[in-house]
């Protein structure tokens, strides 16, 4: 019999939910970033909690950190091979959204709209 306390929803939301980790994830699958980078794409942070969201990816293998000994001290983030296969529905996940908004009488305006929707806005 399957435990009850094992579902894979829950073990997702776990690993990527959080204000910023999914908008984390979602600009680290375009690339290695350092930190810098990471405030100026994600405004509403604050250093202290970006840092927290990334300690916390990290520590869950979902990101990597690569420190530089040099100074001043470089560091950046990177996805690791546990991240594309959650990656795969971010373009689904924004799609969604997109619909919602577009019901909500919102016209959706930000980066994640400058690539294909995978499926097309459904009727209000």
């Amino acid at each position: 019999m399957a435990n009850e306390d094992n579902c894979p929803v829950e073990a997702t939301l776990e690993l990527i939910g959080g204000k910023y980790k999914a908008l984390i994830l979602w600009h680290l699958s375009q690339g290695i970033l350092r930190f810098s980078e990471l405030r100026q794409v994600i405004k509403g942070a604050t250093p202290k909690m970006l840092t927290q969201q990334l300690r916390e990816l990290e520590a869950n293998g979902l990101v990597h950190r690569e420190v530089y000994p040099v100074i001043p001290p470089k560091v950046e983030y990177s996805l690791t091979l546990n991240s594309p296969y959650w990656l795969s529905g971010r373009s689904a996940m924004r799609d969604w959204g997109a619909d919602y908004l577009r019901r909500k009488d919102t016209e959706p305006c930000c980066f994640m709209m400058g690539t294909t929707p995978i499926v097309k806005p459904t009727n209000r």
